[in-house]
């Protein structure tokens, strides 16, 4: 598998590498190195009352993504990371120093689009954009493998939506209490 994998990230550095995206995507990646993206879009929306719900599904999303992803997947699993096992590529960002197994960005990136979504909030479209752009920034980098990318995707789905629904459940309780 590992051979299959190193061959994509491989045809993506022969094919895809250019002097824009060579700009564009560690400055994409970078926004959410700590979900610092994600995080103050949660805030923003928690502090306009018309948007809180999508806000409190977004920051439940991603508080799961937390604790789900890295502190439980990541040091569980302890899988290195590409550079290190295929070292000739040239890195436009410095090396992460984590494990690789799952891709935290695109796991809070696809956390936040699937809260969203579940939510009813229409931002989940450009948010995807976003998420997709992400996630590939991740493979370009070649600090992932395309597995930790798709693991990332699905464990964020699943965190995002269960976020929502849990904001969904409290917000029914509190309403069904007064």
């Amino acid at each position: 598998m590992q051979t299959v994998e190193l061959a994509i990230l491989d045809w993506i550095q022969a094919h895809l590498r250019c002097g824009f995206l060579d700009i564009v995507l560690p400055a994409i990646s970078r926004t959410a190195d700590h979900g610092e993206l994600w995080i103050i879009l949660a805030a923003v929306l928690l502090l306009l009352r018309t948007q809180r719900k999508y806000g409190a599904a977004m920051a439940c999303g991603l508080v799961l993504d937390l604790v789900s992803c890295n502190m439980l997947l990541k040091p569980l699993v302890g899988r290195i990371r590409p550079f290190a096992v295929h070292p000739v590529v040239e890195l436009l960002i410095p090396p992460p120093l984590d494990a690789a197994f799952p891709s935290g960005h695109t796991a809070a990136s696809f956390a936040a689009v699937f809260a969203l979504k579940t939510a009813g909030s229409p931002l989940w479209k450009p948010a995807l954009a976003v998420a997709v752009v992400m996630a590939f920034s991740r493979l370009y980098l070649y600090v992932h493998w395309p597995s930790d990318v798709l693991a990332g995707a699905l464990l964020g789905a699943a965190v995002g939506w269960a976020g929502a629904k849990i904001v969904e459940n409290v917000l029914e309780k509190r309403k069904a209490g007064r």
